[in-house]
Formats: C-alpha cells, sequence, structure tokens
C-alpha cells in the first residue's frame, strides 16, 4: 500500500495532472491519501510525481495516523469503538493491518472519509522545488513516508 500526500499546490500546472490528482482525491496540499499498489495507480503516481511525495506505509504508521487524523462524515473523529460497532475489525489497529494488506478498504467503516487532512510537518519540508534524492521533499520516499507520516500526524 501506498501513502500519496500532496506537497505543492496546482497554480499554473497542466491539466492532466490537475485531473490526475483530482483523481487522487488529492485537492489541497498536505492532504494523504493511501491506494493500493496496483499499475494503474502506479501509472498516476508517475504522472503527479513533481507534486506529491509517495512511498510504501508500514501499517503501525497507518494506525497512528488514522486514530489522530482519522474523520468521520460530519468532521467526527474515528474511534475504537465506532469500528468495533460499524464493521467487522476490533478496533483501528485491526483496521490498519487490514488495508495494508488489501484486505479491507475505506468503504468498510460507514462514513469514513478516504483523505486524511495532514497537519504540515514538524520542522516543515527540505524544500518543495527538489525530488528527495536532491534533497527536497518530493517524489519517491521509499520506506522514508514513514518518518514523514508520522511528522504529520
Amino acid at each position: 500500500m501506498f501513502a500519496v500526500v500532496q506537497v505543492r499546490g496546482v497554480v499554473n500546472t497542466r491539466r492532466d495532472i490537475k485531473d490526475t490528482l483530482k483523481m487522487l482525491r488529492l485537492h489541497h496540499i498536505n492532504h494523504c491519501v493511501l491506494i493500493p499498489d496496483t499499475p494503474a495507480y502506479l501509472g498516476m503516481i508517475r504522472k503527479v510525481k513533481d507534486y506529491v511525495a509517495y512511498g510504501e506505509v508500514d501499517e503501525r504508521i497507518v494506525a497512528t495516523v488514522l486514530a489522530t487524523r482519522g474523520r468521520l462524515t460530519g468532521n467526527i473523529r474515528l474511534t475504537d469503538e465506532y469500528v468495533r460497532e460499524n464493521s467487522q475489525y476490533s478496533g483501528i489497529e485491526e483496521f490498519a493491518s487490514a488495508l495494508c494488506r488489501s484486505e479491507a478498504r475505506f468503504e468498510d467503516i460507514p462514513g469514513l472519509k478516504p483523505v486524511l487532512r495532514l497537519h504540515p510537518p514538524r520542522k516543515g519540508y527540505r524544500t518543495i522545488k527538489r525530488t528527495v534524492q536532491q534533497g527536497g521533499a518530493l517524489g519517491n520516499y521509499g520506506e522514508e513516508i514513514n518518518d514523514l507520516l508520522y511528522r504529520m500526524r
């Protein structure tokens, strides 16, 4: 499973990049989506790589982000009690591990929003004009996306 975080805005960008970000449900900076590892999604990520940070996410971080930033309809926090009452999972951690194994979807919990509105990262981004390999904040983080998401929780 990949986590994709929008880092740059879309003013003065090409129409196809804006459309791809819209299809990924990334409408604002610091919004995050969790997507499965499929060729279609990988092609979409490759197209918007200069506007997002992405990488393979760990289930521990997914559980942390869902517990702190997961929201239901009406901007209500996601809790273990709600997950236990409205789904087959016993809590957020079990749902997060099933989500990372591609056995669950966000639609399994009624009212759960698929976009996570994150806080800007503590200590800030390095620079939003360069890739990670060049010392910036864009592109493929790999396993380091977990550190970024932890700073944005």
